[in-house]
Order: C-alpha cells, then sequence, then structure tokens
C-alpha cells in the first residue's frame, strides 16, 4: 500500500498540473500557424450556422466553443456525433460549416459527419493531432494540436490536451471578433441576462424597466413641501426643477439637515439643494454609472434627458437588483 501523500506533496503535484499545461499553452501559441486564420475566415464567410462536434472531453470543449461563437455574433450549435448519425445531420444545411474536434483524428463516431460534409461540400475545419487521420485527410483546413504529454499521472487522462484546444477555441472566437468588429454595444446584447448583462445594460432601459416615478419639486417649493415631497419618493432625495420642468438641482436628506439650522419653513427648494449634482443620461452603461456612484460614494443619482429628470438610480435598488 502506497505511503499516503502528505499536505505539501499534493499541492506540489497540483502546481505542477498547472505549470505543465501552462507550458504547453505556451508551446500552442509558437506553433500556431496561419492554418488558424484560414478557419476563422471560412467561419467567418459562412452564410449558416458553424455546426462543432465532439466526442468525450473534446465534446465537452466543443460545446464552450459553440457558447463563445454564438455569444460573439457567430451564430452555432453543438451537435453529438452519435445523435448526428441519428438524424441531426439534418440540422446541417449546406450553408453551415462544421467544425470537428477529435485529438486522434480516428474518432469512430465522427465518420458519418465527416462523409456528410465531404458529400455535401460543406466546409469542414478540423482540430486534430493527426493531420494523416481520417478527420484530417477529410478537412478543408486543420488546426493542428500538439503533441504534449497530459498532466495525469498515468499519462492517459485528457487533461493538457483539452486545454490547449480550449485555448486554440478562445483563440478562434476572437479573432473572428476582429473579423466581425463586435463592438461592446454588440456584446450587450447578446448578454442581456446576468450579472454581465446589467452591467453593459443602458440607463435608459434600467429606467423602463423600473418605471418609477421621479420625485421632484419645483425651485419655489417651501421647506414642508420639500420634505413631504421626500418622505413620499422614498428615495431619500427629490429633483429640483424650473418653470419649464428642467432639471436645476436636487435635495437630499443631507442637504434637509443642513437647511433646518434656521428658518428652514420660509426657505424655498431653490435655497435648499445642491446645484449641478452629478447626474447621468439614458445612453449611459450601468456599468459607467455604477463606477461613478460607488468611487464618489453617491448613494442615489437623477437621469437627465433633455435638461429634464426622467428617472432616478438608487444604490440600494442596484444592490437588491443584482448590479452590484
Amino acid at each position: 500500500m502506497a505511503k499516503p501523500l502528505t499536505d505539501p506533496e499534493l499541492l506540489a503535484i497540483a502546481r505542477t498540473v498547472i505549470k505543465t499545461e501552462a507550458d504547453a499553452l505556451l508551446q500552442v501559441s509558437t506553433q500556431l500557424d496561419n492554418a488558424l486564420v484560414q478557419a476563422a475566415k471560412m467561419i467567418f464567410a459562412t452564410k449558416g450556422h458553424c455546426v462543432v462536434s465532439g466526442i468525450g472531453k473534446s465534446g465537452h470543449i466543443g460545446r464552450k466553443i459553440a457558447a463563445s461563437f454564438s455569444s460573439t455574433g457567430t451564430p452555432s450549435f453543438f451537435i453529438h456525433p452519435t445523435e448526428a448519425s441519428h438524424g441531426d445531420l439534418g440540422m446541417i444545411g449546406t450553408d453551415a460549416c462544421v467544425l470537428a474536434i477529435s485529438n486522434s483524428g480516428e474518432t469512430k463516431e465522427l465518420r458519418d459527419l465527416i462523409l456528410h460534409c465531404r458529400d455535401r461540400k460543406i466546409t469542414l475545419v478540423a482540430i486534430t493531432r493527426n493531420p494523416n487521420s481520417f478527420l484530417g485527410r477529410n478537412a478543408d483546413v486543420i488546426i493542428r494540436l500538439i503533441d504534449v504529454p497530459e498532466a495525469c499521472p498515468n499519462g492517459l487522462a485528457p487533461t493538457t490536451s483539452t486545454t490547449a484546444c480550449l485555448a486554440i477555441g478562445d483563440a478562434l472566437t476572437v479573432t473572428i471578433m476582429h473579423l466581425r468588429g463586435v463592438s461592446t454595444e454588440d456584446f450587450g446584447q447578446w448578454h442581456p441576462g446576468g450579472s454581465l448583462g446589467l452591467q453593459l445594460q443602458k440607463t435608459g432601459t434600467y429606467l423602463l424597466e423600473r418605471n418609477a416615478p421621479v420625485p421632484m419639486v419645483h425651485g419655489h417649493s417651501l421647506g414642508r413641501e420639500v420634505v413631504q415631497a421626500i418622505t413620499e419618493g422614498r428615495q431619500g432625495c427629490v429633483a429640483v426643477i424650473d418653470a419649464h420642468g428642467l432639471f436645476v438641482g436636487m435635495i437630499t436628506d443631507g442637504d434637509l439637515r443642513r437647511a433646518m439650522e434656521q428658518d428652514f419653513f420660509d426657505k424655498t427648494a431653490m435655497q435648499i439643494m445642491t446645484k449641478n449634482p452629478t447626474t447621468a443620461v439614458p445612453e449611459q452603461r450601468m456599468s459607467e454609472l455604477i463606477h461613478v456612484m460607488t468611487t464618489n460614494r453617491i448613494a442615489n443619482l437623477f437621469v437627465i434627458d433633455a435638461g429634464a429628470p426622467i428617472g432616478l438610480v438608487h444604490i440600494k435598488d442596484l444592490m437588491e437588483s443584482g448590479y452590484l
């Protein structure tokens, strides 16, 4: 029976795994050639979907690549090679392209898919270690996987090879993004959900979803009216507008406390308010707005459009909604 390993020994093993894979990625980077550029251009020029396929661990990597393609403007989906042989080949139109992943290039489950591409002249991109394999011989372009030792102690479990394949998939994705000219706005449209989508959302969209009334008072409103408006608004502040409905300032709870030192109820909103406070505009991204608020410790901020207040953003609401 083998002697139990100590914690330091186990940690050393884990570090060796990561170093082994990191070294392999450096080799992938230096040995990458124009085949990746050709593949990127082929996928970019495809009018239909880019269909990704692979079996086992290559299939898991393929699913991630397909998801990355779709999320960056290249319509894509993953197809399981076995399901492809049982009817799903009908999902692959002649205007599509196929990205097939196989370390050996001899994966039996991929043969029907490969023949389908060859017979119908569907562009086939291969990621494989063996260009002379069945996959390699039938591919239009081959992105070579370098022959590197697996991090597995038996040299068997796909570890280094799958990491290298994943990196190649990311390199393809980003290269195609550059060909497509994907902007931050594009990325935001494709990611409306989750924390990332919330950060890329426009402030105007945030206000539309909330559909909350804007607490405000006129500049001539007296202290009593200001207190009532802040209380009813439940946001800890109000916007101050002029006779034309244009934003001229804001009043916070702090402004109220400072104004109460003398003759508060005789003062008007114009006398109490903070002039030229920080504001936002509808086209501003929420990530930028949140940065301004957190950096400057601003609890609430009015959104101004054409000079008039159209909404209020409160740091508490952002936290409750998952923006922070």
